[in-house]
């Protein structure tokens, strides 16, 4: 009868391997989270925007009134054709070696 060999350290040698991997799954749900979420806050600065717009009041303070300081400060409000808010902002970077995505949220306008 032949004996086998012992394993011992397998299990650690496999996490050792597997590791960076975990590590990057991870970066990437949490940049997604945070892209979804900026997305959201667009949204929702689009929307202020275009209820100010509908009432006469200023659509770009009202979007920006609508934001966290943090993302207030890189948005991008445009004004369009029948009191359409668009709002532009930066995912705030997670991993360092990715480049800095933009999203967009556009609301109101005429139907």
């Amino acid at each position: 009868m032949r004996r086998r060999r012992r394993q011992h350290g397998q299990a650690a040698l496999e996490l050792v391997a597997i590791l960076p991997a975990l590590v990057l799954i991870g970066l990437i749900a949490w940049w997604m989270a945070v892209a979804g979420y900026t997305w959201t806050l667009a949204g929702g600065a689009a929307r202020a925007g275009a209820r100010a717009a509908e009432v006469g009041a200023p659509a770009r303070a009202a979007a920006l009134a609508a934001l966290p300081s943090g993302y207030a400060r890189g948005a991008l409000v445009t004004e369009g054709a029948g009191g359409a808010v668009r709002v532009r902002l930066t995912v705030p970077r997670v991993v360092p070696f990715v480049a800095p995505q933009r999203v967009a949220a556009e609301a109101g306008g005429l139907p």
